[in-house]
């Protein structure tokens, strides 16, 4: 990938710069920095107008092609954005997994009838989405999922249990991962279901978090319908599919997530800065080693981008994973014995309080490093399968 800037580039970078600048301002000045990760419940109504405010004037889903309602940005372009709005400390979008999941997905393998239904409204942010992967017996290993689907006069009829499903009290649909059939290998005879939320069927409760919140869910399908031509590809072929939608999740957009750590690495080099522990040598060594990690994680996202996000997938998400997981580690010892008080009672906690507790969870979710390393260890190296029960 050439990564150098183009002048046309760098006049769409001044473009995205210039628009934020101006509408980041007035009612939606109060939102800049809001609902990062473990926070996602803040002024959720809010981001949620700020979203549609960018849809209106043509700023969602800016990498989908323009017969499908997006700006039809190039790879560079895509990146420009998602940094500019990173940088301008824009508000988290809560249209993720629809414009970065979901959609790419029908895009990609849906029917002209399922473009046409949900697309242009995840464009105009008028429905939000969540993912029914996880199960409590099948969290990062997909192929094991235990819901079922059957049809019964032209429905799905689904019964089963998805586990860490985030916003699913907010969605209006989830795309569901259930076993329709069978085969030799578990990963056969799984379907790539869309299922509406708002039904008696279905019933979420809410995971509480170490950080006080409850962003995660536990989603209840019992005896939940969906249409019979809301499936996703084939029936009993949604493994394909589903795979689709985790290389697409591990896209363009964490760039932007990087962004997000330089800021927050920036805070705990302040702190050192206002409390002494920069003076530590060694201190000031795992700062050093926390620039020099984020700038190789940039490169090797822009390196990855040009090809297909498969098994780059993966090795990507080694390395972000553990890195930002050490910088929470790292802000709680710069905080010092600070880190063990909360900023007020009962349990509010502070900026890197909340990046430390959050990012525990960050070599788990969106498959776990012990799969990633059996995903490139079997798949690329060619080395035995893991023994499994």
């Amino acid at each position: 990938m050439d990564l150098n800037y183009a002048a046309e580039d760098e006049e769409f970078r001044r473009e995205v710069r210039d628009w934020l600048e101006s509408n980041l301002s007035g009612r939606f000045a109060h939102l800049r920095g809001m609902g990062g990760s473990g926070r996602e419940h803040e002024a959720f109504e809010e981001r949620l107008e700020w979203n549609r405010h960018l849809a209106a004037h043509g700023w969602s889903c800016v990498g989908w092609p323009v017969e499908h309602g997006g700006r039809g940005l190039s790879l560079l372009q895509q990146v420009i954005f998602h940094e500019e709005y990173a940088r301008a400390d824009a508000p988290a979008r809560v249209n993720h997994f629809g414009e970065e999941l979901i959609g790419p997905t029908l895009i990609a393998f849906g029917t002209p009838e399922q473009q046409a239904r949900f697309l242009p409204r995840i464009v105009a942010v008028e429905e939000l989405w969540c993912q029914g992967y996880s199960e409590p017996g099948a969290g990062s290993d997909l192929a094991n999922v235990a819901t079922k689907a059957r049809l019964e006069g032209g429905h799905w009829v689904i019964d089963g249990q998805k586990v860490w499903t985030s916003l699913a009290h907010h969605a209006d649909w989830c795309f569901v991962i259930a076993r329709t059939g069978s085969g030799e290998r578990k990963h056969q005879g799984l379907s790539y279901l869309l299922v509406p939320m708002d039904q008696d069927g279905v019933e979420v409760r809410p995971i509480l978090q170490l950080t006080g919140t409850s962003e995660f869910n536990e989603v209840f399908f019992d005896g939940a319908v969906t249409e019979e031509s809301l499936v996703v590809g084939e029936p009993g072929a949604g493994w394909s599919v589903a795979m689709g939608t985790l290389g697409f999740e591990r896209g363009v957009s964490t760039l932007a997530q990087q962004i997000a750590f330089q800021r927050e690495l920036d805070a705990v080099v302040e702190l050192a800065r206002s409390n002494g522990a920069i003076d530590d040598p060694l201190i000031q060594d795992r700062l050093v080693s926390a620039h020099m990690g984020l700038d190789m994680l940039r490169l090797h996202g822009l390196r990855t981008l040009s090809g297909e996000q498969g098994i780059e997938a993966s090795i990507t998400k080694l390395l972000w994973a553990p890195w930002h997981r050490s910088l929470g580690e790292l802000a709680m010892e710069v905080a010092g014995a600070n880190a063990l008080t909360v900023a007020a009672e009962p349990y509010n906690l502070d900026a890197l309080q909340t990046l430390f507790l959050f990012s525990r969870a960050d070599t788990l979710y969106g498959g776990s490093d012990e799969i990633q390393r059996n995903v490139i260890a079997e798949r690329v190296l060619g080395l035995p399968k893991e023994a499994r029960a």
